[in-house]
């Protein structure tokens, strides 16, 4: 492995750049997640929301890992 040496200076605006991306990333899937729950809530204003029975249910969680017995 080769080492590299920075000065303190340079460190810190790695750091921050860093920071700042890490941020952008943070918004995006923030605003991704508000517009899903937007749509959720309309639909279930609508009353357009199918419901699924118990079973159903069971099977989807067990898809996804869940143990449901």
């Amino acid at each position: 492995m080769e080492s590299v040496t920075l000065s303190k200076g340079t460190l810190k605006r790695i750091i921050a750049e860093g920071e700042k991306l890490v941020s952008d990333v943070e918004t995006l899937a923030s605003k991704e997640q508000d517009a899903v729950a937007r749509q959720r809530i309309s639909e279930i204003k609508k009353d357009d929301v199918q419901g699924i029975s118990e079973l159903e249910l069971g099977h989807y969680l067990r898809s996804r890992g869940a143990n449901v017995d």
